[in-house]
């Protein structure tokens, strides 16, 4: 049987007071696979990450994200689930700035002892895996002791990639990963993310505005900013 990354049946959110913003009828993705999605400013992408993450509670619907509901959970054991099963790239990277390259990148194995425990056992050790990551992200070992703050915006967006990919979680979700960067390099810097969790069996979830994005990925789901009407591709 396939395992499903997400699935998402008749979901609908909305804020205090306003009516339902972000209607999501059907859409799942299987282990492995990347899907982009897509859509102006305001239709509900970033949203739609905080549920799947379970930053936000579900409201109405069905999510269930690596095989677990996440409308079974409390808040707690959401940002638990979140915290071992997934790897974030967030558009302002939230990189510690006063530590180095290597204690950034090694966050996840040190907060969550499963994410270390994996880390160790399909690489040897966390610095092993460390090193491979900043090896297929073209991030320089010469960097490893560079607080973060020394570092290119490039660089950075490349740390906080390595970060969310530590400890090999089936699910890699990035909101919007190449906002800061420049024309050329966006393109290279997907290709980077994306070839890199296909090396660890991770499914990646990207939101972005940038569609020309999009054909880097199996599947594309685009929101409307006017009816939330949804198309899937």
């Amino acid at each position: 049987m396939t395992t499903l990354a997400i699935e998402v049946q008749e979901l609908e959110f909305a804020w205090p007071s306003k009516a339902a913003f972000l209607r999501v009828p059907t859409l799942s993705l299987q282990q492995g696979q990347t899907l982009f999605v897509g859509g102006r400013s305001g239709s509900g992408k970033t949203t739609l990450l905080s549920l799947l993450t379970g930053v936000h509670s579900v409201q109405k619907g069905l999510c269930k994200v690596l095989g677990h509901n996440l409308n079974n959970m409390s808040a707690a054991q959401r940002d638990l689930f979140r915290g071992r099963n997934l790897g974030l790239v967030f558009q302002q990277f939230n990189l510690i700035p006063y530590l180095s390259v290597q204690e950034n990148i090694e966050l996840p194995t040190q907060i969550f002892p499963s994410r270390a425990q994996q880390s160790i056992a399909l690489h040897g050790s966390v610095t092993a895996q460390v090193h491979s990551l900043c090896d297929s992200l073209h991030l320089s070992r010469q960097l490893m002791t560079r607080p973060a703050h020394q570092l290119s915006v490039g660089e950075q967006q490349r740390v906080a990639s390595a970060r969310a990919l530590m400890g090999s979680p089936a699910l890699i979700i990035a909101d919007e990963p190449t906002s800061a960067l420049d024309e050329e390099s966006k393109a290279n810097f997907m290709t980077l993310l994306l070839s890199t969790a296909q090396a660890q069996n991770a499914s990646v979830i990207a939101v972005s505005h940038d569609t020309r994005l999009a054909d880097q990925f199996d599947h594309r789901y685009f929101l409307s900013s006017l009816e939330n009407q949804s198309a899937v591709a």
